[in-house]
């Protein structure tokens, strides 16, 4: 069997999503690894892109392959697995402003997390990444130099309805054009969003659909964020 298409499988199974969950969340259509699995002309070919946001989805590195293990590479904190979860921190910028540039970053640390608070926000522990903030678009909420707890289940965007008038748009990281990015986004309607920074003196609102709104690749809801002092 097709190395790749192994490595494809046992990650749909660890994650329990089917072909078409998968192809949905990375490229946004159900077909991708279905039409992984034609032969064309006695091989495969695959779109690198492509495959760059199913690893993504998959929570695989992308040289294709399950996570290495890496010499000198950063171990969890001593806790009791039973109280804390571990949350891996990424060596990634998520850009509050025009955006970021980051590949497939390192773990570079571990925040433990009492299990029992993250149950009361909503997070299953193996979904949790963290990531600082680089840039000024969404003060005062949040700063640069902040560090932020993404849920990378929570990749659905929903219309809000009636709650728009009383409450804003939740906080999502998402990828555009190879740069990493952090905003309010709003559901206006099916096919059209609204990316809006908390700093809009500055940063104006931006509208999202067509090719600009298949572009954005999210990568999970903002559940959770802590200020730097850096007076």
């Amino acid at each position: 069997m097709d190395p790749i298409l192994e490595t494809i499988d046992k990650a749909l199974k660890d994650k329990g999503l089917s072909d078409a969950a998968a192809s949905k969340l990375a490229v946004g259509h159900p077909s991708l690894i279905k039409n992984l699995r034609m032969p064309r002309q006695g091989e495969k070919r695959y779109n690198l892109p492509a495959l760059m946001k199913l690893a993504e989805v998959l929570d695989l590195e992308f040289y294709f392959g399950p996570p290495r293990d890496i010499v000198g590479a950063p171990q969890p904190p001593a806790s009791d697995p039973e109280e804390f979860a571990n949350i891996p921190v990424h060596a990634a910028s998520l850009a509050a402003g025009a955006g970021a540039e980051n590949g497939v970053e390192p773990i570079i640390d571990y925040l433990s997390f009492r299990r029992d608070w993250l149950r009361t926000i909503g997070v299953a522990p193996s979904n949790a990444v963290m990531a600082r903030i680089k840039g000024e678009s969404m003060q005062p909420t949040i700063r640069s130099g902040d560090m932020v707890l993404i849920d990378t289940s929570k990749v659905e965007i929903q219309s809000r309805g009636h709650a728009r008038k009383t409450s804003k748009p939740h906080v999502y990281a998402f990828v555009e054009s190879g740069e990493a990015r952090v905003k309010r986004i709003e559901r206006v309607e099916t096919d059209f969003y609204a990316v809006i920074s908390d700093n809009d003196a500055e940063f104006p609102i931006e509208f999202k659909t067509g090719k600009a709104l298949h572009d954005m690749h999210l990568i999970g809801r903002v559940m959770w964020w802590a200020h730097t002092d850096r007076g």
